[in-house]
């Protein structure tokens, strides 16, 4: 057995768990162990279950990016033309305004009633206000639903600890993966949803009439096909097992399935004594969450610049790019991230330390984000291609970074607090996405109104900025800030 615990040149691993002599009858957790015991191989069934329920709980977050400049403008709310990137990035922060609010508690009640009850919540709060949003008739209405399906949205904190929890220790990496791409992917194909069937009266007039529901609200269709989506995430809820541990016995009466469980899985992991408070003294966690944090701001300020930038017209410094434009952009991005998930990523992971790869994925984005201005020098099919590539190429960094922090942070802490830990790091990272959209939709409003400045013109001052977000998270990777475990993944 090799010295971390995964075997090593003595011969195969043996799966410690199987020493365990004891289980209760009446705990979910002990059933699951029970279970993985006796099934070696990786648990498909689960995984497709836990794909589906995280892709659809993530579509809603940016869906309304291809369509949010023209849902502010049709809603009357701005005065000019300008405004409009500074009402839109109030919607966009009030979904994580929301969650931030939430998030610690969610993880709270997943470590103390299980991580499923959290999923069903989450998802029956995608399915009502998600609809609800694409009804909105006034600014307010649309603010609202988007804080409420924040607030209720508990998922992302639990679904990660669940990952590492429902699978082998030897899966739990490719759990954890398999999160983090699907996250990916449902914040690229809900845009592409949102792109596509957004207005769909004046996009597809021989389907949909004018005095439909949806000529009446045209951001309804794309809101109702991600609520759909969910209902059957909601139903295949029902092949997930609970992983959570729940014990009535006394402590002292049993073989304490959870300390023997934490001192085989968790050999990184800090001592739990102390609570949900030892959280903020673990500083291999904490770190991880700065960098995490960082990153996740400036990916959502991408995401709503992206969209802005593309359909702003081009004497503003956009593309002049329609919806559906930018949903053929964000559809594409999402098929190249997969192949990108599956193809090479693994290979990539294996082969580099993981802070390496993410100081490396940041200094390349350097290049990337300032060619964007140049864009609009292009047209035609050379736009196309360029604007697809750029897409496609700061996705596949973005999520190799995340995909790194999540493991990281999980291997940070033992089962028992892992839920809540992961609720803390979404809580702030939550704070950090909140002023993202806000601090954007700002700057790109100012930006545009400074075409002709000599110094960051346009929207080069946009880009510089999300820039400045990244080299700031690249400095955070550097000791003495940084004290993430640096073996390969």
């Amino acid at each position: 057995m090799g010295k971390d615990g995964l075997g090593g040149d003595d011969g195969p691993e043996v799966p410690l768990l199987l020493k365990k002599t004891h289980f209760h009858g009446n705990c979910a957790g002990c059933r699951l162990d029970r279970r993985k015991e006796t099934r070696t191989g990786v648990p498909y069934t689960e995984f497709a279950c836990m794909w589906l329920v995280t892709v659809c709980s993530t579509l809603p977050i940016q869906s309304l990016f291809p369509f949010l400049y023209f849902m502010i403008r049709d809603l009357h709310i701005a005065k000019q033309v300008e405004d409009i990137g500074f009402y839109a990035g109030f919607i966009g922060a009030s979904y994580m305004i929301g969650r931030a609010l939430t998030s610690t508690v969610w993880g709270i009640v997943a470590d103390k009633h299980g991580r499923k009850p959290v999923f069903v919540i989450t998802l029956i709060a995608v399915i009502i206000l998600n609809t609800l949003f694409g009804l909105s008739s006034s600014y307010w209405m649309a603010l609202t639903t988007r804080c409420l399906l924040g607030l209720s949205s508990g998922m992302l904190g639990p679904i990660k600890a669940y990952a590492t929890e429902v699978c082998r220790k030897e899966y739990s990496h490719l759990a954890l993966s398999l999160i983090s791409s699907s996250r990916a992917i449902g914040l690229i194909v809900g845009p592409a949803i949102g792109g596509y069937l957004a207005q769909p009266a004046d996009k597809y007039p021989g389907i949909f009439s004018q005095q439909s529901i949806f000529g009446r609200f045209p951001y309804f269709l794309p809101c109702l096909c991600i609520s759909l989506l969910a209902i059957v995430a909601l139903i295949s809820c029902i092949w997930l097992p609970e992983t959570l541990h729940k014990h009535n016995q006394p402590a002292d009466s049993n073989n304490s399935i959870e300390v023997v469980e934490e001192s085989v899985s968790e050999p990184n992991a800090e001592e739990s004594g102390g609570g949900y408070w030892s959280l903020f003294t673990n500083w291999p966690l904490m770190s991880c969450i700065t960098v995490y944090c960082i990153f996740s701001l400036q990916d959502v300020a991408y995401a709503e610049v992206f969209s802005l930038w593309a359909v702003s017209d081009r004497k503003y410094g956009g593309l002049s790019f329609t919806s559906t434009d930018v949903g053929n952009v964000l559809a594409l991005s999402g098929f190249c991230l997969l192949i990108y998930q599956i193809l090479i990523y693994p290979s990539v992971a294996n082969a580099v330390e993981p802070v390496t790869l993410v100081r490396a994925t940041a200094f390349l984005t350097l290049p990337l984000l300032s060619s964007y201005p140049f864009m609009t020098a292009l047209s035609g099919f050379d736009l196309q291609l360029v604007v697809n590539c750029a897409s496609s190429l700061k996705n596949a960094f973005q999520v190799s970074t995340i995909t790194v922090c999540n493991i990281l942070m999980n291997d940070a802490v033992s089962q028992d607090l892992r839920a809540s830990a992961n609720g803390l790091s979404v809580t702030l990272m939550s704070i950090f996405k909140a002023i993202a959209p806000a601090v954007a939709g700002i700057i790109f409003s100012w930006a545009q109104r400074r075409q002709t400045a000599s110094f960051l013109p346009g929207d080069h001052l946009v880009f510089f900025m999300l820039n400045a977000a990244t080299v700031v998270g690249l400095i955070c990777t550097f000791g003495p800030h940084f004290a993430g475990n640096r073996k390969k993944h």
